[in-house]
């Protein structure tokens, strides 16, 4: 908020919603008040007005209050084109529209990378330069090298068209199936495809992450002493280097879960995923609808804000040399 003040371009965007209201006005006066002179003092008034109602006649940081407080309270104004599914203007109500699905997406995609980068992560920690662990780093790269969007095509042509198992787009068939079971299900099947798409393209960042933050840990003479006991390797990846390895690791979890709640903008547009990534999308898109981009960055920022918090609080559970006094 303050980058979006000190910068001027909440000021501009601003601006623009009120130039935007101005033209229709313009537009429509235009067609009963026929003296010039009449029809600008209206509209300068109208402006006047407008400008009042949106804070501009004061300086940014005497807005920032009232803003975060109705940042706060989901109160984010309405959209200019943007509707919710019900038809809403209120970009609250589009924004918690789109959640549910990028959380079910997104979430679902995150959730299946976090337990195979952790599971393979660490094993590629504890066998440094052998066969596995050098053919996993070079898949690693290639995923990691792996354009989304073309990985979705790539997986619409084979599943969609050549194989025809999985639908190529959207959330449920056409019509949608009767039954709120039934249409669980096919919303899982219209799922697949980006889900998969989203783990190929990084899974193996997040397993390389995982085994150069557990490397060291795991050459550590704790860890030599708890192998030398006998004690077996499942008990010594588990206890001895993911323990100490954690607060990194879960660092790297939080901030992908809340990166994951803005949406994958590529992926939600070559699936037609109704989502935060195809919102941001279609804010932009056209004629940018002012009132949603700036809403979206709000809520972005309050969402890192409270993953800080959060991550605060787990340092004290996962690392007994945290102490806050």
């Amino acid at each position: 908020m303050v980058v979006l003040g000190t910068t001027g371009f909440s000021d501009r965007i601003l601006e623009g919603v009120i130039d935007e209201q101005m033209r229709g006005m313009q537009l429509g006066l235009s067609q009963t008040v026929r003296d010039p002179g009449r029809l600008e003092e209206i509209l300068t008034t109208r402006r006047a007005d407008l400008q009042s109602f949106y804070g501009l006649n004061q300086a940014w940081y005497a807005r920032l209050p009232d803003t975060l407080l109705r940042v706060l309270k989901l109160d984010l104004g309405e959209a200019r084109t943007l509707r919710s599914f019900e038809g809403s203007p209120k970009v609250s109500d589009i924004v918690l529209d789109r959640v549910p699905n990028t959380m079910l997406l997104l979430t679902s995609a995150l959730a299946i990378t976090s337990v195979i980068g952790l599971f393979v992560g660490v094993k590629l920690a504890a066998r440094v330069g052998t066969l596995f662990d050098r053919t996993l780093s070079f898949l690693a790269a290639v995923s990691f090298a792996l354009p989304a969007w073309w990985a979705g095509i790539l997986l619409i042509l084979l599943f969609s068209f050549h194989l025809d198992l999985l639908p190529s787009g959207g959330m449920y068939s056409t019509p949608p199936p009767e039954g709120t079971i039934s249409r669980f299900f096919d919303l899982l099947k219209h799922a697949l495809l980006p889900i998969i798409t989203l783990v190929l393209v990084s899974v193996g960042p997040y397993l390389y992450s995982v085994r150069t933050m557990t490397l060291n840990v795991a050459q550590e003479d704790h860890v030599t002493a708890a192998r030398l006991k006998g004690i077996p390797e499942n008990l010594v990846l588990r206890r001895h280097i993911l323990r100490v390895a954690a607060p990194p690791i879960v660092t790297g979890l939080m901030f992908s879960f809340i990166a994951s709640l803005s949406g994958s903008i590529l992926v939600e547009t070559v699936f037609n995923w109704q989502g935060m990534g195809r919102l941001i999308f279609e804010s932009f898109a056209g004629t940018p609808d002012e009132s949603v981009i700036v809403a979206l960055t709000f809520v972005y920022t309050l969402l890192y804000v409270v993953g800080r918090f959060v991550l605060e609080v787990l340092y004290l559970i996962l690392d007994p040399r945290v102490r806050y006094t």
